[in-house]
């Protein structure tokens, strides 16, 4: 009777360590890309972003639904660099400003025209060869990228009024901080949910001229496995405007920012990676930013109120997420 007893409690005491051991197991991963030469996979960006604009006590809504389809195809790699190329093979744009309406969708065969049509339908084909340095246990960077030349060209013949400005905010610098994200979210090494190494930092700032610097600081968190066994990781993001610096004038564009003070609320996402594939499934981040600016348009300026929030997912596949025509 006794043994009848001790052996379901044994059972179930060996039990409980197995789990817990296996939790302890499962607290760790590595969180780092992994590549394959010629084997491509695909992105979904899509952006949603509402503003409300306060002019002189009028309000004015403006919303934008934009989805970018992305290729990236490993080339090369030359010890622990790659050398991978991006293509953009659709865009898809809905605006809405006080109730009147722009859409424009590369993957569908009518697409009605609009002012901006010929400036989306050049970014479609577009390519760029970024080169990525990833040290083993150190931070992932984007260290130059090539094809600006072309994508502004591109560009430019389809809007000539906007190349000057095109040149100013699209510099070298800002396109290589704009494809950094894709990669450097992950650190790269080892991590454990219950250690100090569950936590890592980036910074990153954007500078585009006239329009002004965007000083983004990022926390991440590692937070175990779901139920599907991919990676969780929490982000924590913080953005910090700063008006453009007093040039004499703001290039290109019809209006000059003298002043901001924008600042954004707590804001946070969370990233789904899979250590199999070594490659993140899905990322959704939201931010929410508010203030004022003061602008100066043709010798006068006027403050503009601003609340905006956007939300933006990232999905990875390994087919591209558009459709081939019939």
């Amino acid at each position: 009777m006794l043994r009848r007893r001790f052996l379901p409690a044994m059972l179930l005491v060996l039990g409980l360590s197995a789990a817990a051991f296996g939790q302890e197991a499962s607290s760790k991963s590595v969180l780092a890309w992994k590549f394959e030469k010629d084997k491509p996979f695909y992105q979904k960006m899509t952006t949603t972003t509402k503003q409300d604009m306060t002019v002189q006590g009028n309000k004015v809504t403006q919303t934008q639904t934009q989805t970018f389809y992305f290729a990236w195809t490993p080339e090369k790699q030359e010890g622990d660099t790659w050398i991978i190329k991006q293509k953009i093979e659709g865009v898809t744009m809905e605006i809405d400003i006080g109730g009147n309406k722009i859409s424009y969708d590369s993957t569908k065969d009518t697409t009605a025209a609009s002012p901006l049509s010929d400036f989306f339908k050049a970014l479609v084909g577009t390519e760029f060869r970024i080169t990525v340095s990833m040290p083993k246990d150190k931070e992932v960077t984007v260290t130059k990228i090539e094809g600006r030349e072309d994508f502004l060209k591109k560009l430019s013949n389809a809007n000539p009024q906007m190349g000057p400005l095109l040149n100013q905010i699209l510099s070298e610098k800002a396109l290589t901080e704009m494809a950094t994200p894709t990669f450097s979210a992950l650190p790269n090494k080892e991590v454990d949910a219950k250690g100090d190494s569950k936590t890592w930092k980036r910074t990153s700032v954007l500078d585009m001229g006239p329009i002004g610097k965007y000083e983004n600081s990022y926390t991440y968190t590692y937070e175990g496995k779901d139920d599907k066994k991919l990676d969780k990781i929490k982000v924590e993001t913080k953005l910090v405007y700063k008006e453009p610096a007093d040039t004499g004038g703001s290039g290109a564009l019809p209006f000059k920012i003298k002043k901001a003070e924008l600042t954004s609320k707590p804001s946070t996402g969370n990233i789904l990676f899979n250590p199999e594939l070594g490659r993140i499934e899905k990322t959704s981040m939201k931010l929410e930013l508010e203030g004022k600016m003061d602008i100066e348009i043709g010798g006068q300026t006027t403050t503009v109120s601003l609340q905006q929030t956007q939300d933006t997912t990232v999905e990875t596949q390994p087919t591209s997420f558009i459709k081939p025509k019939p």
